[in-house]
């Protein structure tokens, strides 16, 4: 009888053992990082990296396990499920986020944002500081400005060189009002599509085409599904890497020092990466077939469009705009 109980103490002594060594290994902290691209996206390049330099940083006791694909949801279901802490980190477009924080409108202001060491120099600056304010103020932490690159024209029915070029076409935009409004001046029919649907809307040819930077043209694989694709690069997007505020603030400092340092580390890393991997995406996606215009009239386009940014003037504020607009001429 005494053999068996100390037999039973001992199992139970083993058993606590390994529970407890297990617990001593957990993570002190498990993230849920979401976004909507595919494995090659530039939201995934820069999801890996910015798993790998947390949990290098932390030693292991931040976890961050990535949901990509929109497993997690559209991003307009994204941003809600950070603001309401269901998940930790977002990653997702400036301008899907313009329903949350309308002054993120700002991006889609046609020829606004041009030369990207221009770009950067502003986002990394004052002003990306006070647009992460306008974010705060709705519940997000910001925690830097990762890319999702210029933005260009493809369709299904003719070549773009001109904005005239566009009249009729129907092309996917994002759902915020300036996109819609710089589709009308050019005489293209908006047509908003969840990012997720937009293969297979170009591919049933719902719309006749979108508009996009390269790397995402490529790695969503809409070029099987586009005949032309125009460089007019008329905006710049970047990704956001929002938290919800009551989570983030209750994380201990240090371990918000480390996502904010490795989510900073990561915009320079993914930027770099982004801009080796276009020329060969570009070539991948003219031997397909896709016809591409490399020099269409951005003067003509931004002639055209260039007091568009008046009609967004009740959410973003013109004196904003000009800010940007000087901030980039002084950084080219």
């Amino acid at each position: 009888m005494k053999m068996k109980r100390r037999m039973l103490l001992s199992v139970v002594a083993l058993l606590c053992v390994g529970f407890w060594t297990k617990a001593a290994f957990a993570a002190a902290v498990n993230i849920k990082l979401a976004h909507g691209g595919s494995l090659e996206h530039q939201y995934h390049i820069g999801a890996m990296e910015f798993k790998r330099l947390v949990e290098e940083a932390s030693n292991k006791e931040i976890e961050v396990t990535i949901f990509p694909q929109g497993q997690l949801g559209g991003e307009r279901e994204l941003a809600e499920s950070v603001r309401m802490g269901t998940v930790e980190i977002g990653e997702l477009a400036a301008s899907n986020m313009a329903g949350f924080v309308p002054e993120l409108q700002v991006f889609g202001i046609p020829f606004l944002f041009t030369g990207k060491n221009a770009v950067y120099s502003v986002l990394d600056g004052e002003i990306g500081a006070e647009l992460n304010g306008y974010m705060l103020n709705k519940g997000f932490v910001n925690l830097g400005y990762w890319e999702v690159g210029f933005r260009n024209m493809t369709n299904n029915v003719r070549p773009i060189k001109k904005p005239e070029d566009a009249k009729g076409l129907k092309i996917r935009v994002q759902e915020s009002k300036i996109w819609i409004e710089f589709m009308k001046a050019l005489g293209a029919v908006a047509t908003p599509i969840p990012f997720g649907e937009l293969y297979s809307a170009l591919q049933q040819k719902v719309t006749d085409g979108e508009e996009n930077p390269i790397a995402t043209i490529y790695s969503m694989k809409y070029y099987e599904v586009q005949k032309y694709v125009s460089m007019t690069a008329h905006t710049y997007e970047p990704a956001l890497v929002i938290v919800n505020q009551q989570w983030f603030e209750g994380l201990d400092p240090k371990y918000q020092a480390i996502l904010k340092d490795a989510a900073i580390k990561t915009a320079t890393l993914q930027r770099v990466k982004l801009a080796e991997l276009e020329k060969e995406r570009l070539e991948i996606i003219r031997k397909a077939g896709v016809e591409i215009e490399e020099n269409p009239d951005h003067a003509a386009f931004a002639e055209l469009t260039k007091d568009l940014y008046k009609v967004i003037s009740d959410t973003v504020p013109e004196e904003l705009v000009m800010r940007i607009r000087d901030a980039i001429a002084k950084a080219q």
